[in-house]
């Protein structure tokens, strides 16, 4: 991987961490994008495994569950949670052709972003938020709190300093007038005091340990011994890093780099005034709530910049992720898309960034053989069971869903509820989103190998014939153009059939 300059970077995706996860809107996202299952069923695949439970059934399950809840619970199930939120985020938007130029974590949110550049799998991305709070919980007496004060980084330290302790840290800028305390419980009581009496405001926040603290150092050793044990791929994406101020490099030893978050603040603030001056001028939040965007326009108020959430329930009780892709869309940030997984099923073992580069020079050709070698493809003939008795064979009774022919002309509005349930049923779709316009690429994320399969079953239903070598799969993109590729097909059958 080439590092970027100062000069081409224009969008990047910003994964939260402590707080970042929205419960109604991952349920409003999994029921419209196939993504979020995907993940969810990925990583449950590793709670099971190391915890004897999955995490879909606490984000999804019968009873929703807010942030409190979870951090009520064992101490992973937090951190997974919002893990898997911004990789169920990044994931949809990936899906739907959006192609950001760099990536940046807040805190825990520094593990997706890169998982989601390549560095590590999915799985050895649960391994290694899981592994984070184990060796918290084996450090005896580290216990605290994390607190915001409405104050700068700067009158912050100082408001520290009064107490003198060696275990209470700044731990987090994220902007101008907020900045995250983090230490021993017991010290921020007092912390709290004394900013009261400063007129300066606090509340705590949600998070299970006191993170970037001194008072974790403990732990470095320990983490990075055992991330060191996992394969680090190469990065197939920029990744700025918002403790590090840096973005990372190829030779970076990512075991020792994260050990190193444990006690070394967050600069959220500097990192997205770097990034600006760079040229990025859309911010996308990967993952739960709209923390991370809200702090964006607060710290480029007055520009151009653009700051978007998406696992977040917009003010009419939406999902915000919705208007934000129409927004990249007209700006022309969210384009062809591919296969979600399409990489894990035809070429597991390939690294990502190879897979995609091949695609994206050879994949246009491989889906064109696709659908010519299914256009002429024809099924072997089922054996025919003899009748019993007779050793002879009876005629095969036609299937249910191949109708016989007709004189009447075909409805339009049973046909459009007939493929409407076929769509859904194999995607596993609301049927309510697979409206007349409805593009199933750019906004449903149904790539055309998928298309090719389900028209391919369509035909099946409907008995039509093979479909010439000229056919192009991109003249039938939306629900519209297919219920007419079959009324016409339709048509021109019963016209055989009355001449």
């Amino acid at each position: 991987m080439t590092v970027h300059t100062s000069t081409d970077l224009h969008t990047t995706f910003l994964f939260p961490g402590q707080g970042g996860f929205d419960s109604a809107a991952l349920r409003l996202a999994e029921k419209k994008y196939p993504q979020v299952r995907g993940v969810l069923e990925r990583i449950d695949a590793e709670t099971m495994s190391l915890f004897s439970r999955r995490i879909s059934d606490v984000v999804l399950g019968t009873h929703p569950t807010d942030l409190r809840e979870l951090l009520d619970d064992d101490a992973w199930v937090s951190q997974v949670a919002i893990y898997a939120a911004g990789l169920a985020a990044y994931e949809i938007l990936d899906a739907q052709g959006v192609r950001p130029d760099v990536l940046v974590g807040h805190s825990l949110g520094e593990i997706t972003a890169l998982v989601a550049a390549g560095a590590f799998s999915v799985e050895d991305g649960v391994r290694i938020v899981a592994q984070r709070v184990a060796v918290i919980q084996r450090q005896n007496g580290v216990e605290g709190r994390m607190v915001a004060l409405s104050a700068g980084a700067e009158r912050s330290r100082r408001l520290l300093e009064l107490l003198d302790d060696p275990m209470l840290a700044v731990a987090t800028e994220n902007h101008d007038e907020q900045t995250v305390v983090s230490g021993p419980g017991e010290i921020l009581d007092r912390v709290i005091a004394i900013a009261g009496q400063l007129g300066i405001g606090a509340i705590e926040i949600d998070a299970p340990f006191p993170f970037h603290t001194p008072a974790l150092a403990p732990a470095v050793p320990e983490f990075a011994a055992y991330v060191g044990k996992l394969d680090q791929h190469p990065l197939q994406r920029l990744v700025y890093s918002p403790i590090l101020q840096r973005y990372y490099e190829p030779d970076d030893a990512l075991a020792d780099r994260l050990a190193e978050h444990f006690v070394t603040p967050v600069r959220f603030a500097a990192a997205v005034r770097h990034l600006q001056a760079a040229g990025v001028h859309t911010f996308v939040e990967a993952g739960g709530r709209a923390a991370l965007s809200k702090l964006v326009v607060r710290l480029t108020k007055g520009s151009d910049v653009r700051a978007l959430p998406s696992l977040a329930v917009d003010g009419d009780g939406g999902l915000a992720l919705d208007a934000t892709l129409r927004v990249l869309r007209d700006a022309g940030l969210a384009g062809a898309t591919r296969a979600p997984g399409l990489a894990e099923l035809l070429a597991p073992t390939v690294p990502a960034g190879v897979f995609e580069a091949y695609w994206a020079r050879h994949g246009d050709e491989v889906l064109r053989r696709i659908a010519d070698d299914l256009g002429d493809f024809t099924p072997e003939p089922a054996a025919q069971a003899p009748s019993p008795g007779t050793g002879a064979t009876t005629p095969a009774a036609p299937a249910p869903s191949s109708p016989a022919p007709s004189a009447e002309a075909p409805d339009r509005a049973e046909i459009h509820a007939e493929l409407r349930t076929l769509y859904a049923e194999a995607l596993e779709y609301p049927e309510e989103v697979f409206e007349d316009g409805v593009q199933l690429e750019a906004e449903l994320g149904v790539d055309s190998v998928k298309q090719v399969e389900l028209l391919s079953r369509a035909s099946k239903r409907y008995g039509l014939p093979t479909r010439e070598a000229g056919f192009r799969l991109e003249n039938y993109n939306t629900m519209d153009k297919i219920v007419d590729f079959v009324l016409a097909e339709l048509s021109g059958r019963e016209a055989v059939a009355a001449g």
